[in-house]
């Protein structure tokens, strides 16, 4: 073979080297930069859940998404009268919180009722101040709360309305929301603070 010739074949093999490390290295995380933070698939994308609301703060005001999502947030659905798991859900979310703090990440604790009936500013915004001081609580109008649900995709249902203790069924998921990215992940109930914190973590560090 000419030798002039190596030197280009030479590049040439290289560049198709890199080419393919890279097509397959962009294949296998789809283009997504969180590829190695995520551990759960999303039907839809995440793209398919989250988006703008409207909603009622503590102090009785109007605030939108933009208001409240300033930072990473932990959003989480449920309602003041909840017996068990909304507590136990909201103290997790507020632990991980904590421990992120002592790693020098900053991120906001989100409640959001479903039950604005009996959840009014005044009753949601103690609520979320006695499980963490930095927990946002929010209400609204049946309509405001279901428009925020349905583009959270969350369920939920009240039962006999007629006793003043009814209970509402609805679903326990947490949601990590970034500012400039949106909706990113979710956390079942068994996800511990630590592990919770390691996940939002690896988010923040990849936004």
């Amino acid at each position: 073979m000419n030798t002039r010739l190596l030197a280009p074949l030479a590049l040439l093999g290289v560049a198709v080297f890199v080419g393919v490390f890279w097509f397959v290295s962009r294949d296998r995380t789809g283009g997504d930069q969180f590829a190695q933070c995520r551990a759960s698939q999303i039907a839809g994308g995440a793209g398919a859940i989250g988006g703008p609301f409207e909603l009622v703060n503590a102090q009785g005001d109007t605030v939108t998404d933009a208001d409240v999502i300033t930072e990473p947030s932990i959003v989480y659905f449920g309602y003041t009268f909840c017996p068990d798991v909304c507590p136990l859900d909201v103290a997790r979310n507020a632990a991980a919180v904590d421990v992120l703090s002592e790693r020098n990440i900053s991120v906001t604790p989100v409640f959001i009722s479903i039950d604005p009936a009996r959840d009014t500013p005044e009753v949601v915004g103690d609520y979320a101040a006695n499980m963490h001081e930095r927990m946002i609580g929010l209400t609204g109008s049946a309509e405001q709360v279901k428009a925020a649900s349905q583009a959270y995709r969350t369920y939920y249902r009240a039962q006999d309305t007629g006793d003043e203790f009814y209970l509402v069924d609805h679903s326990t998921f947490s949601y990590l929301v970034l500012p400039e990215h949106g909706f990113v992940e979710f956390f079942r109930r068994e996800t511990t603070p630590q592990q919770m914190a390691d996940t939002v973590a690896c988010f923040v560090s990849n936004a």
